[in-house]
């Protein structure tokens, strides 16, 4: 089982979200083809209803603790489903890897 598939798993059963969203982007970054080093996560739940962004960050870490264990990167972008509507399904690109010895 990949990375990915793991991380899509313990956020589905975690969280039951209306939308989903697990993107590798490791291919951004310098590292060998086929890499699971760095994650885009989009988490569109109720269970978010509330919270403020820290203590949803926070659950979305202590989900995925041993996950965290190997991989490099996780950017996170969690919303209710108001949330998500009013974006009009919007998330934030990624920066550009500007490390790791990755040519310009």
């Amino acid at each position: 089982m990949t990375i990915q598939s793991i991380i899509e798993q313990k956020l589905e059963e975690t969280f039951q979200p209306e939308f989903l969203d697990v993107i590798n982007e490791s291919y951004m970054h310098n590292v060998p083809a086929g890499s699971e080093s760095h994650f885009k996560v989009t988490v569109v739940s109720e269970a978010f209803a509330g919270k403020m962004l820290l203590a949803r960050h926070r659950l979305i870490n202590k989900t995925l603790s041993e996950e965290l264990n190997s991989i490099h990167a996780l950017a996170i972008h969690t919303m209710t489903p108001e949330e998500y509507f009013a974006k009009s399904g919007k998330v934030p690109d990624s920066p550009e890897c500007l490390g790791g010895g990755k040519s310009n």
